[in-house]
């Protein structure tokens, strides 16, 4: 994995680019220590910065920035093309210099072009290459967003890199805060593509490309693949005895797209919570390998957020190689600091915490991480799909006047009264697993009631904030859907299958895949995603809703399978999920930190936040009448986010 970056400069303002190059690539070195590189065009207009962190290929000859053999080409690039070998056979008469799949990809793109290229490649990447006869830039994601990419003007000048903080080396650099993707952030907890937290900034949005002539204008991004197309193109495939069809064929799938992944010349681990996702994928990789495979997870001292045990026994189950780590909050206060840091704009998935600390415990003994991110998305594995469809069986049944009658007594009901009755509620309206923020939930659920119809009923039951603006001085959101998403016809696909799809687009790289890509990166650790591949992306959506969900319990493919490795006390336990005890370590040992950056006189100054709304939701909050995690965490990782800028 690496870090890229570089800028392309009008010629009339031609300046040295090496030494600038440099100084925005020293800032990437913890995404790839083992090399670091800079071209700059013979023009002068164009340069490229690369830090490198070798998987395939550990020689010379896979440093980069690379050119191509006819020399039209370059390219600086972070990420792994899993069909590498397939994409090389298919290059004739190519003079290979080495095995790394940065040439295969410049020599494949000198033969067939960007788009062409990025419509067979199959991988995690982020790159920008130079068309020297056309004097165009290109850059380009992949499909799901697992790498970033960062782009904007900048003194005439455009630049690009793998983190903001690449950006912020270029001289004269010092945008405006964008008040307006602040209320997203407030809404998501992290700032949506393609938005950023500055103004003239954006993010590559996943599955797209731009190309780029001229340094003064910026085309708008196109895209080459759809996850929305390509779930829409997809037949059901039929029930087999007892499902059996449907559990062989997922083995299939997953073990190819496992066994691709596992290709690496260094250590090769994976992390393990005990879940259903991470669980299936170790099984699939001990089965493909002839020694135990290196596990890693990470507890905590309190019970109902530990899933360590379960982790161990899966473990000795599968006979891997385990190591797991407790935190405390003392360990999660250590990490705090370095957060703004290793985000570079503000982020607040309190996950965050553990994926870092799981991912330092990892690189002492691997280079190579496999997640289980993206089985919930592609299996239906949250219960909020669920819960989504019966939102809309209930919208459908209630006549108008009654349904925004239930709405607002379910709003007007104070939160701390709804907290009171959460343990007696039944599952279906709150499952146990969000019980603690039961007043939350149901307040959402009135809005949801109350709403108009055209409201898009899944963002505003995924949002945070539903008016940042209100919380935001001088903002001007008026947003209600989710950002930068194409519209998705409602008839062609039931409400939990488009909720599924939104988290694709929107949760998965805007949180999980933005959290995992930060942590590991933060200590040079290359993670990769299996359930992200692209066949299995397409197995997934053949499949019927009853392979998905069964009996109120989603993921029941996914389980059927596990039952081959595990016995069913592991297969069957409920989801936990990879949160931290964050909410009660606010009201004790980090309060202190807490108080400081949300003192009223701070905030007031700071002049981005209403003092008194962020005073009332703190007081609420550390008094027990509400709570407010997600909210107050919100507002702690952009104030530590703000006071480092």
């Amino acid at each position: 994995m690496c870090g890229v970056c570089g800028v392309f400069q009008p010629r009339s303002q031609l300046r040295d680019l090496a030494p600038v190059l440099r100084e925005m690539t020293a800032t990437l070195r913890h995404r790839g220590p083992d090399h670091s590189g800079v071209w700059v065009a013979k023009g002068g207009e164009v340069g490229f910065g690369h830090t490198r962190l070798a998987i395939v290929d550990l020689s010379e000859t896979g440093e980069q920035p690379m050119s191509s053999g006819d020399g039209r080409w370059t390219i600086t690039y972070n990420g792994e093309l899993y069909n590498c070998d397939y994409l090389r056979r298919s290059l004739h008469s190519v003079r290979w210099r080495g095995c790394s799949d940065t040439e295969v990809l410049v020599e494949h793109v000198a033969r067939h072009g960007v788009p062409e290229t990025l419509k067979r490649a199959k991988g995690m990447f982020a790159f920008a290459c130079w068309d020297t006869r056309e004097s165009e830039l290109w850059l380009a994601r992949d499909r799901f967003g697992e790498k970033p990419l960062y782009y904007g003007l900048c003194r005439d000048s455009l630049i690009f890199a793998s983190e903001l903080k690449a950006l912020k080396a270029f001289p004269g650099f010092a945008p405006d805060i964008n008040r307006n993707a602040l209320c997203e952030y407030f809404r998501w907890t992290n700032v949506p593509s393609p938005m950023t937290i500055y103004e003239g900034v954006q993010k590559l949005p996943p599955a797209h490309f731009v190309r780029i002539g001229e340094v003064g204008t910026i085309p708008k991004p196109c895209p080459y693949w759809s996850a929305i197309d390509t779930a829409s193109a997809q037949p059901n495939i039929q029930m087999g005895v007892a499902g059996v069809d449907g559990v062989d064929g997922l083995a299939e799938a997953l073990d190819l797209a496992v066994g691709a992944q596992m290709v690496a010349d260094v250590p090769v681990g994976a992390f393990l919570s005990g879940g259903i996702d991470s669980s299936l994928l170790v099984a699939s990789m001990q089965r493909l390998s002839s020694t135990p495979i290196r596990t890693f997870t990470v507890g905590f001292s309190e019970a109902g957020y530990d899933e360590s045990p379960y982790a161990a026994e899966v473990a000795a189950a599968l006979g891997t190689d385990h190591t797991e780590i407790v935190v405390s909050p003392e360990d999660a206060m250590r990490v705090i600091p370095e957060l703004p840091t290793i985000y570079d704009e503000p982020f607040a998935d309190s996950s965050q915490i553990p994926t870092y600390l799981v991912s330092k415990l990892a690189r002492e003994h691997v280079t190579v991480a496999l997640s289980g991110d993206g089985g919930d998305e592609l299996f239906g594995g949250y219960d909020r799909y669920q819960q989504i469809n019966r939102l809309e069986r209930l919208r459908n049944f209630l006549p108008e006047r009654s349904r925004r009658a239930l709405g607002s007594v379910f709003q007007r009901l104070p939160v701390e009264s709804w907290d009171r009755m959460g343990k007696g509620l039944p599952r279906f309206v709150v499952p146990p697993g969000l019980r603690h923020r039961t007043g939350y939930r149901m307040h959402k659920v009135g809005g949801l009631l109350a709403a108009d119809r055209g409201l898009d009923l899944y963002a505003s039951l995924m949002s945070v904030e539903n008016r940042g603006d209100s919380l935001v001085l001088g903002a001007e959101s008026d947003q209600f859907g989710f950002v930068g998403i194409p519209d998705m016809p409602q008839g062609d696909f039931p409400a939990f299958e488009r909720a599924m799809l939104m988290d694709t687009l929107t949760y998965l790289p805007g949180d999980l895949l933005t959290k995992v890509d930060r942590a590991s990166m933060a200590v040079s650790l290359e993670v990769r995603v299996p359930f992200l591949d692209p066949d299995l992306f397409q197995f997934a959506w053949s499949l019927s809703p009853e392979h998905r969900v069964r009996n109120g319990q989603g993921k029941w493919l996914l389980r059927e399978l596990l039952r081959r490795s595990l016995p069913n006390h592991l297969v069957d336990r409920p989801k936990m999920g990879f949160g931290i005890p964050v909410g009660q370590w606010l009201r004790g040992p980090l309060r202190a930190w807490a108080d400081e950056l949300l003192d009223p006189v701070l905030v007031g100054e700071q002049g981005f936040l209403d003092p008194s709304l962020v005073e009332r939701r703190w007081n609420a909050h550390l008094e027990g009448r509400a709570d407010l995690t997600l909210q107050i965490w919100s507002l702690l990782m952009f104030q530590a986010w703000l006071v480092t800028q």
